[in-house]
């Protein structure tokens, strides 16, 4: 119980550390436009750098050790961002587009991508560590799905608070303004370190002892799919609010700012409250069946929200908002389990290989950069609505992976 706890609040740790990337860029998106999704590019960059050699650490160091070195690196790359507050503002390193790009920005930049291997390597042990206390399976799944909902939790805290703390986007807004915010990380990481050194981790597997690897993860295609899936997962759950809280945060008036990091925080809400349902459903529905749901769900939400006209609005927050942002902000309750349940689904079945898995799926997490920063061209490009088509195809990706690409047609590889 001690380490399901643990394994929980580390969970949590990670949405709010990235869920920054986001409102962060919004920031340094008024003064240079290409720059919006930049950190959460480099934050979800660093883990096509650090999935596999995270995965490597868990077999050889533990669960503890990786996860109190992670720990370590993330008050570094929190520390770093800090210091785009405070140095680097009036030197000048490059030019793009004939217009000059300060050096904090490249710190910031910096620090994004230091707390991207903190966050893989957190994931790498959280997610393999919950499934195995839970003995794989639905229940595996439940353990996955309790602790997201503390995940989203987190996540739903640090859009409204970054919102609350800047109120309106200006030349003068800066890293300043969230400086709070960035201490606040640094000290639940300090403190979690602390703790954890204190906590007894079970290790799910012998690392001490020679194990004889004749395949790999590669060699499951269920598994092979399922890394794809959690590419474009991450796409999504990453551009579908990322995009939204970019959306409204361009509407011109006072206070706007604060209305996309609420919608945004309501999308991670939904989310948590879709993690908190499935953690009692799991163990009577299976994985499969929720996710077919999902996804079809999110599908719908997201056609609705394209077609919807602009003009239909509704005051909230003193603010008239177009009705279709509250489309969007509702696929919140699908994203929910679909990292817990891709994951679920595609490690099912591996016994030995699934460490191995887990660093590899760290790695695609990659994904949750690429695509919002592909998604981010489309609405620079045409606009910010049509852009979730992008997001849509992706869903059906994942939709037909639930339906026929989770099947394991390898089951005559060993693996214990």
């Amino acid at each position: 119980m001690i380490a399901i706890i643990t394994m929980c609040f580390i969970f949590a740790m990670i949405s709010f550390v990235t869920n920054m990337a986001a409102p962060f860029g919004n920031l340094w998106s008024y003064t240079y436009n290409w720059a919006g999704m930049m950190g959460n590019m480099m934050n979800f960059a660093a883990y096509l750098f650090m999935g596999i050699p995270a995965g490597k650490m868990l077999v050889k160091f533990g669960y503890k050790k990786t996860a109190l070195i992670a720990l370590a690196v993330g008050v570094i790359g929190l520390f770093v961002q800090y210091l785009s507050s405070t140095m680097g503002a009036e030197t000048v390193v490059a030019t793009i587009n004939d217009q000059p790009v300060m050096l904090n920005l490249f710190i910031y930049l910096l620090g994004a991508f230091i707390c991207g291997f903190c966050v893989c390597m957190l994931n790498t042990v959280v997610n393999p560590m919950l499934n195995l206390l839970g003995g794989g399976g639905n229940r595996g799944n439940q353990l996955l799905q309790i602790g997201g909902t503390l995940n989203s939790l987190t996540g739903t805290l640090t859009p409204l608070l970054t919102g609350l703390l800047v109120g309106e986007l200006s030349k003068n807004t800066s890293m300043t303004d969230v400086c709070p915010l960035i201490f606040i990380g640094m000290g639940v990481f300090a403190t979690s370190f602390v703790i954890i050194s204190f906590v007894s981790i079970p290790e799910p597997q012998n690392t001490t002892s020679e194990q004889k690897f004749e395949h790999s993860p590669w060699s499951f295609r269920h598994c092979v799919l399922g890394v794809i899936a959690i590419f474009f997962y991450v796409g999504v759950e990453i551009g579908i609010p990322g995009q939204l809280n970019a959306y409204l945060s361009k509407f011109e008036g006072e206070g706007w700012a604060a209305v996309a990091g609420s919608f945004a925080s309501a999308y991670w809400f939904l989310m948590m409250c879709g993690r908190f349902l499935s953690s009692f459903l799991s163990g009577k529905i299976s994985t499969k069946v929720q996710m077919v749901s999902v996804s079809t769900l999110a599908i719908v939400l997201l056609l609705i929200a394209i077609f919807l006209p602009t003009s239909i609005t509704t005051n909230i927050m003193a603010h008239d908002v177009p009705v279709k942002c509250f489309f969007i902000a509702a696929c919140g309750i699908c994203t929910s389990i679909m990292w817990g349940g891709i994951f679920n689904l595609a490690t099912e079945g591996l016994g030995k290989y699934t460490a191995a898995a887990s660093g590899i799926f760290m790695m695609m997490v990659v994904g949750g950069g690429v695509m919002p920063l592909i998604q981010d061209f489309i609405a620079q490009s045409v606009n910010p609505i049509f852009s979730y088509w992008l997001v849509i195809a992706m869903l059906a990706y994942i939709l037909y992976y639930a339906l026929i690409g989770c099947k394991n047609v390898n089951k005559d590889i060993p693996v214990e």
